[in-house]
């Protein structure tokens, strides 16, 4: 039975979910074969882990038990089975694997290959299906000069038949450069791939090698990376968006296994810095940011958020911290106060599409160009917070503040709104420590002072406030009788009226 105000309670019960599954099958061969259980029990029993955490995405738990059964059954170890991740699948829950005090994490599916610094981690790809000769012919087609320059970048599920289509096309190509999958040693990561790349081709002195993303690979001596092409293989999602907006300079093309199709990437890049952009001008408009921690796994986030929480008191605004897992339009609007968010998180999970979102919310990079009158923007975009660290690759170091800068050199117009905005807190405010958050100020008449901060600040700025006592103001009165009944007929109501002395017929 359908209630009036509910939906049936039996359907949720009869409710079935669709979950996107690789393809497997039952039995034991290929399923060694899909997770690579051998390699997995080496690292296991070579490091002599005792407890293992397996960490595997949504479409992969269904397999879950039988991998932690085979694991179990060759190394004697215990296995925890991490399922619901609290931020992207493809970081690391490492918090989750200190909760049961695991060894070390293995980690399955696409991964960001973002570094980790506190357990040892050993990646599994998997192997997704591809047709290595469908992809070397739509290579061909598109880029019939055998002359062009390309770099070749995958996703990580196809790195095992990355070797046989360099074979392919090596001797045709000879300017094709081959991404390597690599992590950084120096946590103890390690992965699991059968690409057959040629490694030492890297360390060669006439090459220039690049390591970015978990991939390295090399541009000839005395060119850029911007005189390449990138051929993609994989489908469209967050990592071929990330390389397009790291990458803006080059023409991108891919390769979708899945429906075995090649095509030139037609996506408007500019565009969508333009957007970007837009979200830049609405930092800077902003005076209350929030700092929105999504990941606790990957390297140097803590720094991050003590860089990012630096900048933006130097630029003269508020910053509040929060702590969020699944982010979503509900939770972010229970914040009224926030003018922007500044989302910390792994390469491909930054970039996050805030178009329904009450606030925007922009990257580390975009929170700098918006607070640092140094870093000026030239269409190079950033995706690694790590490369915003001193020692990065696109450091830029924040003026020191200088007692002679004028009221005009500190203001600046919006393109927003057109009107005028400061740019950073006066420089005996910075050099002193103080801000106007930490000062006391008269709250009444009489001696009662209050620490004004900026929630109180907003709060006393609209026009409803909430429910007020009014002590003193309102007059005391004696209770009188209310009404009786449900809200859709009061039992008082219709009194002397015709139509209410009726009663209703019965459906």
């Amino acid at each position: 039975m359908t209630d009036a105000f509910s939906s049936n309670s039996e359907t949720v019960l009869q409710r079935t979910v669709n979950v996107p599954t690789v393809t497997t099958s039952s039995h034991a061969g290929n399923l060694m074969q899909l997770y690579q259980i051998t390699e997995t029990c080496h690292f296991v029993t070579s490091n002599q882990f005792q407890k293992v955490a397996l960490q595997l995405p949504d479409e992969l738990l269904p397999d879950a038990v039988r991998v932690s059964t085979e694991i179990e059954n060759e190394t004697k170890a215990k296995t925890f089975i991490l399922g619901d991740t609290s931020y992207g699948s493809c970081c690391v829950d490492e918090v989750a694997a200190e909760h049961v005090r695991a060894d070390c994490i293995v980690h399955y599916g696409p991964s960001c290959l973002s570094p980790c610094r506190r357990l040892p981690l050993l990646h599994v790809f998997g192997k997704r299906p591809i047709d290595v000769q469908q992809c070397a012919a739509a290579f061909k087609e598109l880029y019939p000069d055998c002359q062009s320059h390309v770099i070749i970048l995958y996703d990580v599920t196809y790195s095992h038949a990355i070797g046989d289509l360099r074979t392919l096309l090596c001797d045709m190509y000879p300017n094709v450069a081959v991404s390597l999958l690599k992590t950084d040693h120096s946590c103890g990561a390690e992965l699991i791939q059968e690409s057959c790349v040629d490694s030492d081709h890297l360390d060669s002195q006439d090459d220039r090698v690049i390591f970015k993303f978990g991939r390295q690979f090399s541009v000839k001596k005395g060119q850029s990376i911007d005189d390449y092409s990138m051929f993609y293989i994989g489908h469209e999602g967050l990592t071929l968006t990330n390389f397009m907006m790291t990458w803006n300079h080059c023409a991108f093309s891919s390769f979708n296994p899945e429906t075995c199709t090649g095509r030139v990437e037609s996506v408007k890049i500019n565009k969508a810095l333009m957007k970007r952009y837009y979200a830049i001008e609405r930092a800077k408009d902003a005076s209350v940011v929030g700092i929105l921690v999504g990941t606790l796994g990957v390297a140097n986030y803590l720094t991050i958020i003590e860089q990012l929480k630096d900048i933006i008191h130097k630029a003269g605004k508020k910053s509040y911290m929060f702590a969020m897992g699944k982010i979503n339009v509900p939770k972010l609007a229970n914040f009224l106060e926030i003018d922007v968010y500044v989302l910390v998180a792994c390469p491909e999970n930054s970039l996050l599409d805030s178009s329904e979102f009450y606030r925007p919310v922009v990257t580390p990079f975009e929170m700098e160009l918006a607070c640092n009158k140094q870093r000026e923007w030239t269409g190079e975009y950033v995706t690694d917070f790590r490369d915003l660290l001193p020692g990065g690759s696109s450091y830029v170091v924040f003026p020191e503040p200088n007692q002679s800068n004028t009221e005009e050199e500190t203001t600046d117009v919006s393109l927003i709104t057109g009107a005028l905005r400061a740019c950073s807190t006066s420089s005996s405010e910075i050099i002193n420590g103080t801000s106007e958050s930490s000062s006391l100020v008269p709250r009444n008449q009489t001696l009662t002072v209050a620490n004004t901060n900026t929630a109180a600040s907003f709060l006393a700025g609209r026009s409803w406030q909430g429910l007020e006592p009014n002590l003193g103001q309102t007059p005391v009165v004696k209770a009188a009788e209310g009404r009786r009944g449900i809200a859709i007929a009061y039992e008082e109501e219709g009194v002397g009226n015709k139509d209410a002395l009726t009663s209703p017929q019965k459906s």
